[in-house]
């Protein structure tokens, strides 16, 4: 599976905690017991879903799971605003090994921008443990494949197509759903009974998140590259960006869905 730095991770979070939808979590709380409940999330980097759902309901028993050690390593020794009643970490390989997870044995199943980045037969397999399971589903920040410049540059569209093709490429589950993952999610689960409430949770992006840009942007335009945009072009894009960006006159938005999956 491709990697994520801690370094990368710590300057999405802020956009993360502010994109993540209200009204979609409110209706996670409600399926979950009133008591102190156990959670395992899936592909936990350095514990974002925990740092974003500890303020709403602190007794949660947190299992992470990872392929990466040492992001698990660095959400267990976080200090969260609201401490967790518990956190324990599994490293773990969820392509090959995901039904090694204790789906039967928590209250709860959560993840965060991750489902667009696995395969259509990984889904369908998820999809199925949960269900299995009986057990609610949250689902966060899943990329959709919209962007949004201001002010626009006639390059945009390209480089925004380009980069939905390269979200489908293969990132260490087959060829990825990337922008067509919370769709299909959510009809896996209607067409198991499960009801589904959903929402947007767009990045909002401008000049103030300058640091996030100068690895968010040359990123963006890689991917346009490597997707047959002109590199000349693509360079010239980026500088005019950047220079948007130092005046302070750079807005982008990213895309995202939220959703819940409740048993029937």
């Amino acid at each position: 599976m491709s990697g994520f730095s801690a370094t990368w991770l710590a300057l999405r979070e802020p956009l993360d905690l502010a994109a993540r939808n209200s009204d979609v979590e409110a209706a996670f709380f409600g399926a979950l017991p009133a008591e102190t409940v156990k959670v395992l999330d899936l592909a936990s980097g350095a514990g974002s879903t925990v740092a974003a759902l500890a303020g709403t309901k602190p007794d949660i028993h947190w299992i992470l799971s990872d392929y990466d050690a040492d992001l698990l390593s660095l959400a267990a020794s976080r200090d969260y605003a609201i401490k967790p009643a518990s956190l324990q970490t599994r490293e773990i390989d969820l392509a090959a090994n995901l039904k090694e997870l204790p789906f039967h044995e928590v209250d709860a199943i959560t993840t965060s921008a991750f489902l667009d980045l696995v395969s259509q037969e990984f889904l369908t397999q998820l999809v199925e443990a949960i269900v299995s399971s009986g057990k609610p589903f949250l689902a966060s920040l899943t990329y959709d494949g919209r962007t949004g410049f201001a002010p626009p540059e006639p390059l945009d569209q390209d480089l925004r197509d380009a980069m939905n093709r390269d979200q489908q490429t293969d990132k260490g589950f087959g060829s990825a759903l990337g922008p067509k993952a919370a769709e299909q999610a959510i009809a896996l689960f209607q067409a198991k009974g499960y009801r589904v409430v959903s929402g947007k949770s767009d990045w909002i992006i401008g000049p103030q998140h300058e640091d996030f840009l100068a690895e968010f942007l040359p990123g963006w335009v890689g991917a346009g590259v490597k997707q047959f945009v002109e590199k000349s072009k693509a360079n010239r894009w980026l500088q005019t960006r950047r220079s948007q960006v130092s005046d302070g006159a750079f807005t982008m938005t990213v895309g995202h869905l939220d959703f819940v999956a409740l048993p029937a």
